[in-house]
């Protein structure tokens, strides 16, 4: 499997395991001029822009410290774009989650940044 293939695989994991968690999936894979958010899902009031990171071992180090932030930052212009785009009201709760695979196993950090 190359890099992407793994990327999908893991973001699909991902998303079944917000389902799980009552998180409903809107969107994967969003991509804008402004940068790319991997899922955009709606949690209770929230619309949440989820980033997922893998890493198979802690050789690497852990798959939330790669959301620096200059990820940040792009994530965030391209959900400001999402927002605009989808006609959302600057009163819409938002919420910027990170999904963190290690191996098998799945966290996710509400409210990363």
């Amino acid at each position: 499997m190359n890099k992407r293939q793994v990327g999908s695989s893991r973001e699909t994991e991902a998303a079944s395991y917000l389902i799980r968690q009552g998180y409903q999936i809107l969107e994967r894979n969003y991509r804008c001029r402004q940068g790319e958010i991997d899922l955009v899902a709606r949690d209770g009031a929230y619309l949440v822009f989820v980033e997922v990171k893998y890493r198979k071992d802690e050789g690497s180090g852990y798959p939330a410290e790669a959301v620096d932030a200059r990820k940040q930052h792009r994530i965030y212009q391209a959900a400001r774009y999402y927002l605009y785009c989808h006609r959302y009201g600057e009163d819409t709760p938002c919420r910027f989650d990170v999904v963190s695979i290690m191996g098998k196993q799945i966290r996710v950090i509400q409210n990363a940044f």
